[in-house]
């Protein structure tokens, strides 16, 4: 089984608007909602590939039920931890020309709380895979990520960590299976600028010196390189189509990845299909779709 992580999930608003002005009453073009989150979102990508997974965090109030039910598919089992009170929050993303966003904060989330998420992981077996994925909500302690490794530690899971700084650098003691910085992040991280290919696969390989076993790194417009565990490096391009949006890019190429070596045990495929479920994402309004996915295949 696969499991996905999602300690603050969303409700994505966004609005379309021919422009914004401020004090004064804005009216949109149109609208859209999305059920967010970057574990929800590798569950739902996971299974517009036929794969099942179980989704958990935590969810409040009746933005938290929306959300649950929003996501409800048969390949996606949920399993969050319902919080006695506050609301799950709703993110705010203004398309008026430039691009503004208003992220909200999340509910509070109680040490007794917590206990009963860390329970969930006791189901998890020898051959599963674990995906933590995104920010954590300010009320939780900053080395979460690193207690629920800790939790699961000594059984043979797959586990996969997408996140930033310190929520990364925890983790890799743990030998996580794949992460996935970008540039920026490795600059952040090593506190240089990482630019070109040379810089990106040295410090990638300092993350495997860390205990990463395979560091995907996207490169935006670039495509994404691979350093394996073996030390070989894969790249993958981008194919050339209208980019539509690029929220949930990355999660649907780590859904990708972790689909892709589940089939075919394949560093190789794992790269291509990753790529293919991240330009799929940037060439819809939401995230990756089979057809899209299936179709952008033929043309990798």
């Amino acid at each position: 089984m696969i499991y996905t992580v999602t300690l603050n999930p969303s409700i994505d608003y966004i609005v379309h608007m021919d422009g914004l002005t401020l004090g004064i009453t804005n009216r949109t073009v149109s609208e859209e909602y999305y059920y967010g989150g970057k574990g929800i979102n590798v569950s739902c990508v996971l299974a517009e590939l036929d794969l099942d997974s179980t989704a958990i965090g935590f969810t409040a109030g009746f933005t938290g039920e929306a959300i649950e039910k929003g996501i409800k598919n048969e390949r996606i089992t949920t399993e969050f931890i319902r919080l006695k009170s506050g609301m799950s929050r709703i993110n705010i993303k203004i398309k008026a020309g430039e691009e503004t966003e208003i992220n909200g904060q999340g509910p509070d989330i109680s040490p007794e709380e917590l206990e009963q998420l860390m329970q969930k992981l006791d189901d998890i077996k020898d051959g599963d895979t674990l995906v933590l994925a995104g920010s954590i909500p300010s009320t939780l302690p900053d080395d979460v990520y690193e207690k629920m490794l800790e939790r699961i530690d000594g059984k043979a899971v797959r586990i996969v960590v997408d996140a930033t700084k310190k929520l990364l650098l925890n983790s890799l003691k743990y030998h996580p299976f794949l992460i996935k910085p970008n540039r920026q992040e490795l600059s952040e991280i090593f506190g240089v600028e990482v630019k070109s290919e040379e810089d990106t696969e040295r410090y990638a390989k300092e993350l495997q010196k860390m205990g990463a076993r395979n560091v995907l790194i996207s490169l935006g417009g670039e495509g994404a390189m691979l350093i394996d565990e073996y030390g070989q490096k894969h790249k993958a391009g981008v194919l050339k189509e209208k980019v539509i949006n690029t929220v949930g890019s990355g999660d649907s190429m780590v859904a990708g990845f972790v689909a892709g070596y589940e089939k075919e045990q394949s560093y190789p495929f794992a790269l291509k299909l990753g790529s293919v479920c991240g330009n799929a994402t940037a060439f819809l309004p939401g995230l990756a779709t089979k057809e899209k996915i299936n179709e952008l295949l033929t043309k990798f």
